[in-house]
C-alpha cells in the first residue's frame, strides 16, 4: 500500500457571495488522504463538511459558489485548476462521491439499472451487457433485495434507504481511486449500515481506496476511520489519528462533541450539551470562531490561535489546548 497521498488539499478557501455579503464557507482547509485509509470528517452541521467535498468534487452552485484559494491535488494535477472537460473525466471515475440526499441526485425521468449502466460504460469501457451485469452485482453488494427486478425501477419507486443504495452502488461501480462518502449510511438501518461500511473497506483492501468519510456518527468514525479530522466554522480545529483523538481530545470544542454524547449509567447519563450556537459565518468573532461557547476562552482568544502540535500527528488550532 503507497503511503503517499493521493488527495492533497492544501489550503482550500470557498466562499459563496449572498445578498448579505460573502461567506467564507471553507477557511484555509489542509488535509492529505493516502491510498487505502479512511479518513473521518465531523462537526456540528453547517461546519462546512459537505461544501468542502463539493468543492473538491468542483461540484459548488454557479455563479454563487466558488473556489477563491488554495490548491486540491490529485495525481500531481490541481483539480481547482482543471478544465471542466478534464474534470468530468475524472468525477465519478476515478474519485466519485455518496451524496446526502439520494433522491435529489438520481435521475427521476430514468430507471436506477440505466443509470448504474451509463456510468459503468462510459468510465469502465464496458459494452451493455457486461455493463448490466455489474450493475447487477453491484446492488447484491449493497443488499439491494431482487437486485434484477430493482434494476427497471425508477427512483420515486424506491424506499429512501435503497435510494441510497443505489448512490452507492453507482459510486462503487467504477473502483474509484478516492470515494467521499457524506453521510452514506444516514437512511439505512443498522444491519445494512453495516454491511454497507464492510463493503467500503473490502474495496479499499481490494483496490486501495481512499475514504473520505463525513459523518456525525462518532461510533463509526471509531469502527471505520485511521484518522480524523473535527470541522467547526469552516476550519479544521483538530486532526490526529482515531485512538489519540479519542483517547485525549485536545481542542475544547471536540471535548464538548464527546461530552454531548449520550452515556449509560450514573452521572455520566446526562446529557452535557455546548452552550450557545454556532455563530453566523456572516458575523464571526475575531480570532476563535468558538471562543463565545468556550469554558477556557480569554482574551488571548481574540486572536488567530496557531495551528500546533500537542502529540505525534496530532494538530489542534487553539490558544489553551486541553493537557493530556
Amino acid at each position: 500500500m503507497s503511503t503517499g497521498p493521493v488527495l492533497d488539499i492544501r489550503e482550500l478557501t470557498t466562499r459563496f457571495d449572498t445578498r448579505r455579503g460573502p461567506v467564507t464557507a471553507v477557511d484555509r482547509f489542509s488535509l492529505n488522504l493516502a491510498a487505502g485509509e479512511t479518513m473521518g470528517l465531523v462537526g456540528e452541521s453547517g461546519c462546512g463538511k459537505s461544501v468542502t467535498a463539493l468543492s473538491v468534487m468542483r461540484l459548488l452552485p454557479r455563479p454563487a459558489g466558488r473556489i477563491v484559494g488554495g490548491q486540491i491535488l490529485f495525481k500531481g494535477k490541481d483539480l481547482a485548476a482543471l478544465p471542466e472537460s478534464q474534470m468530468r473525466r475524472i468525477r465519478g471515475n476515478e474519485i466519485s462521491m455518496i451524496f446526502q440526499e439520494p433522491l435529489t441526485s438520481l435521475n427521476p425521468v430514468y430507471t436506477v439499472g440505466f443509470q448504474i449502466v451509463e456510468a459503468v460504460r462510459r468510465h469502465r469501457r464496458m459494452d451493455r451487457r457486461a455493463a448490466r451485469e455489474e450493475a447487477v452485482r453491484m446492488l447484491s453488494l449493497v443488499g439491494m433485495p431482487e437486485p434484477a427486478a430493482r434494476m427497471e425501477d425508477y427512483p420515486h419507486q424506491l424506499s429512501g434507504g435503497m435510494q441510497q443504495r443505489v448512490m452507492i452502488a453507482m459510486a462503487l461501480s467504477c473502483r474509484p481511486a478516492v470515494m467521499i462518502a457524506d453521510e452514506p449510511t444516514t437512511a439505512l438501518d443498522v444491519t445494512i449500515q453495516a454491511q454497507i461500511l464492510d463493503l467500503m473497506n473490502r474495496l479499499k483492501a481490494e483496490i486501495g481506496m481512499a475514504v473520505m468519510l463525513i459523518t456525525h456518527d462518532l461510533g463509526v468514525v471509531a469502527e471505520t476511520c485511521q484518522r480524523v479530522a473535527v470541522m467547526y466554522t469552516g476550519r479544521i480545529v483538530e486532526a490526529a489519528d482515531v485512538r489519540t483523538l479519542f483517547r485525549r481530545p485536545a481542542h475544547p470544542y471536540t471535548v464538548g462533541l464527546f461530552q454531548s454524547l449520550p452515556q449509560i449509567g450514573g452521572r455520566r447519563g446526562r446529557l452535557r450539551p455546548i452552550p450557545g450556537a454556532v455563530p453566523s459565518l456572516l458575523r464571526l468573532p475575531p480570532g476563535c470562531a468558538f471562543q463565545e461557547r468556550c469554558f477556557r476562552s480569554d482574551a488571548q482568544c481574540r486572536q488567530d490561535p496557531p495551528w500546533t502540535s500537542v502529540g505525534a500527528e496530532h494538530w489542534v488550532r487553539c490558544w489553551h489546548p486541553m493537557e493530556a
